[in-house]
């Protein structure tokens, strides 16, 4: 059993190694324990500090690509080396690496296919009011979405077995925290929270300069993801508010033709028309999306088979979701 521990960054020559030296080379359960750093278009000395102390593989990227793909590199590389379960964490020591082996029980024990590190948000004293708030009103969207009981879908402290991380695929380049759980929810893996610690913030946040900024690019992501891999719901469900407001449109200008005063209320069934006929192609435009999703899906599972092919299956290959 092999396990990788991915760290991606960006910058993070003075920070790294406070991390490293938290970092586990022996975790129960396990055979090898590996450290993969990704660094991210890095200008400062990150990929040589890395190697300096002891991270077993660098990926680089030759320019900054952006958190979301950092961490997709990662995933890649990890499956390619024959991980059986991969441990993500931050390399600014956000996280503390003794939760590691409580991280990955879960998955050891076959009761989840994903854990996600819940971190104690409304006890940790750099975090703001506002961002407290946020982070709650956040995860509660993503519980919604994903179907899932995520207490912190903003932690980027995450586990999942070889077989979750071969499904999941990410989109964005600007984070893949909150996509990564509503696709997983839509795919029907298991996600279980595991409470852990955090350190003392050694630096600000670099992956958003404003929390409206953040939480506007979060809402695409999220809003993105849904169209993906639920597109007949959500176009079913704007088709037929469109398709609602145009009918009750309809049947007020019955009234006023029932009550004798239909002059000057043509406006309205022109729009109610217009409304209804717009809600009916946009039903239509879902049902055409679920095919592609349909499609979609099974050029995912051919995706995986060909990788298993390419690069084997790891040395326990008999490990699957728990769903």
């Amino acid at each position: 059993m092999k396990l990788f521990i991915q760290l991606p960054c960006l910058k993070e020559a003075d920070t790294l190694p406070i991390t490293l030296a938290e970092l586990p080379r022996r975790v129960e359960g396990f055979d090898e324990v590996k450290w993969l750093v990704i660094n991210d278009g890095s200008t400062d000395a990150t990929e040589e500090v890395a190697y300096e102390h002891g991270v077993d593989y660098v990926v680089s990227h030759t320019r900054t690509m952006g958190l979301g793909r950092a961490f997709a590199t990662g995933v890649e590389e990890c499956l390619k080396l024959g991980a059986d379960v991969i441990v993500n964490t931050d390399a600014d020591n956000q996280y503390n690496a003794g939760d590691i082996a409580k991280l990955v029980q879960p998955i050891l024990n076959q009761q989840a296919a994903i854990t996600i590190g819940a971190r104690p948000i409304q006890t940790t004293p750099h975090f703001s009011g506002r961002k407290k708030l946020f982070q709650r009103l956040g995860s509660w969207v993503v519980r919604v979405a994903s179907h899932s009981d995520v207490a912190d879908a903003t932690s980027g402290f995450r586990a999942m077995s070889r077989q979750a991380a071969l499904r999941l695929n990410v989109f964005s380049d600007y984070t893949y925290t909150l996509e990564t759980i509503i696709q997983a929810g839509s795919k029907n893996m298991s996600i279980v929270s595991v409470p852990i610690r955090t350190n003392e913030d050694l630096r600000p946040s670099r992956l958003f300069s404003s929390i409206p900024q953040y939480i506007f690019r979060s809402v695409l992501i999220i809003v993105r993801i849904i169209v993906v891999y639920r597109p007949l719901v959500c176009f079913a469900v704007v088709g037929s508010v469109l398709m609602a407001i145009g009918t009750v449109l309809s049947l007020r200008y019955v009234y006023f033709i029932v009550m004798g005063q239909s002059g000057g209320h043509v406006q309205s069934l022109i729009l109610a028309s217009l409304l209804i006929g717009m809600g009916f192609q946009t039903i239509f435009i879902g049902f055409v999306a679920d095919l592609l999703s349909v499609n979609r899906q099974l050029i995912e599972d051919l995706k995986v088979s060909l990788f298993e092919i390419r690069h084997g299956a790891g040395t326990s290959e008999k490990q699957a979701d728990t769903e």
